[in-house]
């Protein structure tokens, strides 16, 4: 298997002192980040589609063996709910494959409040082109077998969310998994359960996507690079 370990995103100024050089403009900081992680989480796609000079500075600033995992935008997941979006998904994966092999999953994320629709998701996963995404449900009324064997059909990822407000059954949708751990106070015991759940996957998941909250104190890169040697 191979992990994939970053954090939801990378250009935090008030990172600096505790993960990037206090000297550091924000222009280097991806390839700094891209020097110890392998993947970082993009949220600045959920608020709009980068334009496409973004993308090609991205594929610039990191090795061919770094991957972005992209938020979808909220216009497909909060505001058109995967109804009627088929023109706004193919214009952000037109850009989104710019990244070449640099891209990683797509995370779809939905809002707490859409609740379970096969039907919806069902069509939905029909006007996705063969590619890794990953469906974060943030009600539970999703988490049911339908949902799973839907998703399975497709060889699309649940993504298993750990938050403080939901935890996401640990179910295995596709052969590559997505992990998103979200919580605050993760001690050494939690990264450990976490890193020996990820290797009880190996012969599910091909590749396992990992990331860790952005938090103010630069706690996030930390929990990565202690993932990162638990998994070696």
């Amino acid at each position: 298997m191979q992990f994939w370990i970053g954090t939801s995103g990378f250009q935090y100024a008030e990172w600096k002192g505790n993960f990037y050089p206090e000297d550091l403009p924000a222009a280097k900081m991806l390839p700094f980040y891209a020097e110890r992680f392998s993947t970082t989480e993009i949220n600045y796609t959920f608020h709009r589609i980068p334009a496409v000079k973004t993308i090609e500075n991205w594929k610039t600033l990191t090795p061919k063996n770094f991957r972005f995992a992209l938020k979808a935008p909220q216009k497909i997941t909060h505001w058109s709910k995967l109804r009627d979006c088929a023109d706004t998904l193919e214009y952000f994966l037109k850009v989104a494959g710019g990244l070449g092999e640099r891209l990683g999953p797509v995370l779809f994320q939905l809002p707490p409040t859409f609740k379970k629709d096969a039907d919806v998701l069902s069509s939905f996963l029909r006007e996705l082109p063969d590619m890794r995404a990953a469906f974060e449900f943030r009600h539970e009324s999703w988490f049911d077998d339908e949902i799973f064997d839907l998703l399975k059909s497709r060889n699309i990822t649940l993504c298993i969310a750990d938050t403080d407000a939901l935890s996401t059954p640990k179910k295995m949708t596709a052969d590559y998994g997505y992990l998103r751990l979200r919580r605050e106070d993760y001690t050494d015991t939690d990264v450990k359960s976490w890193s020996e759940f990820v290797c009880e996957q190996k012969s599910n998941w091909k590749d396992a996507f990992i990331y860790f909250k952005h938090e103010e104190s630069g706690i996030g890169p930390k929990l990565a690079r202690q993932m990162m040697e638990l998994l070696a």
